[in-house]
């Protein structure tokens, strides 16, 4: 834990969790289950969007519905929360405020949870929920995955699994403070620990092994995307802050897919803490990345 100050709700929320991590090192993970849906608390709720609880593909979550918008283009967030954490409660009302700048419906999946479902049932569930809406008779074009940190993993890692099968992809692929190195390697986990208030090794370290207790490799592409070949993946989008742990993976995932020809976009967030779009409503800078990645959007949808 950083022992700087935090200046914003979401790195004060940070913060307070961390104490309470030391506090109780044998804490279970149904408890920090329950931590986390506190992440919903940095994001003010959306005007005119509504909420359905519903299913696709068998994968439960919430249908996300802003007044006027789209339904002929979905966006389908994968949320955050190192594959054992968070949940569509907890990531409602940022998808909310993103697929209402976007003018478009959205859908939070809640995918099943590691430890109890290692990999690869995130990417298997993901995979359900865009085959679900193609066969409603949403174009594979007018489906975008958006995924913030470990759920940016999971989006990433699902189209990739789809190319390599032959499937239909997604339009583009949104990510959000990118969780990609199942090694733990990552420079500025160590540099910019002190302005940082969440992400820690050890916990990330915690969070691989549960994703990976089934004995998938820390170096397979579809579980560590930086070792992945990007050849033929759709546009995507990478938001990051300069000053999150996290940050190094964004920059690697950055020039990775450049060197492979996709069409990308980095946008770098200054003095941010972990997947700040979090706090849309009660912050600056987070308005700003959701106007952002609207703009974007909008550059890229397929109208066919």
């Amino acid at each position: 834990m950083s022992a700087n100050e935090p200046t914003d709700l979401l790195g004060r929320m940070y913060a307070e969790w961390t104490v309470e991590f030391i506090a109780a090192p044998e804490m279970s993970l149904p408890v920090m289950r329950w931590v986390f849906e506190d992440w919903q608390r940095a994001t003010t709720e959306p005007e005119q969007v509504t909420y359905a609880t519903t299913a696709l593909g068998g994968v439960p979550g919430l249908r996300v519905s802003p007044i006027g918008a789209d339904p002929s283009h979905v966006l389908v967030f994968l949320h955050g929360g190192g594959f054992a954490l968070g949940s569509s409660a907890s990531h409602r009302k940022m998808a909310g405020h993103i697929a209402k700048a976007c003018g478009v419906e959205a859908f939070v999946a809640d995918f099943r949870l590691a430890p109890e479902h290692p990999y690869p049932a995130q990417l298997d569930d993901a995979t359900a929920v865009f085959d679900a809406l193609v066969e409603a008779g949403t174009a594979p074009e007018r489906i975008v995955f958006v995924g913030d940190s470990a759920g940016a993993n999971i989006a990433i890692a699902t189209t990739l699994r789809m190319r390599d099968t032959g499937h239909a992809l997604p339009g583009a692929v949104i990510t959000v403070s990118p969780w990609l190195d199942m090694e733990n390697s990552g420079e500025t986990i160590e540099t910019n620990d002190a302005t940082d208030f969440l992400i820690a090794r050890e916990g990330l370290q915690g969070n691989i092994d549960r994703y990976l207790s089934g004995g998938a490799s820390p170096t397979d592409p579809l579980v560590n995307p930086l070792y992945a070949d990007f050849t033929g993946f759709p546009p995507l989008y990478i938001t990051a802050s300069d000053t999150e742990s996290l940050f190094h993976d964004a920059q690697r995932l950055d020039a990775l897919a450049r060197s492979a020809g996709v069409d990308v976009t980095f946008e770098i967030g200054r003095d941010q803490q972990h997947v700040y779009p979090l706090q849309a409503g009660n912050h600056g800078p987070a308005d700003d990345a959701v106007a952002a990645i609207a703009a974007w959007y909008q550059n890229n949808r397929k109208d066919i």
